[in-house]
């Protein structure tokens, strides 16, 4: 159990290992969810596309702009 409520199950998308940083993009539907974590972390989830994942998102703040 975790204190965030903010959670969405879905599957991965795709993942784009960069040398530091990793991009996870996770369906959730008629969403799609873009993550960026640690290389690192990703290699030891072992995150790879079709994964069923749970998103949890946890933050004061969500900003949106338009142009």
């Amino acid at each position: 159990m975790l204190s965030a409520r903010n959670q969405f199950k879905g599957k991965v998308k795709s993942v784009k290992l960069g040398n530091v940083m990793a991009e996870v993009i996770i369906d959730i539907g008629n969403l799609e969810l873009v993550s960026v974590i640690t290389t690192e972390s990703a290699k030891t989830m072992g995150l790879k596309a079709g994964m069923d994942v749970t998103a949890v998102i946890k933050s004061t703040e969500v900003l949106v702009a338009t142009p």
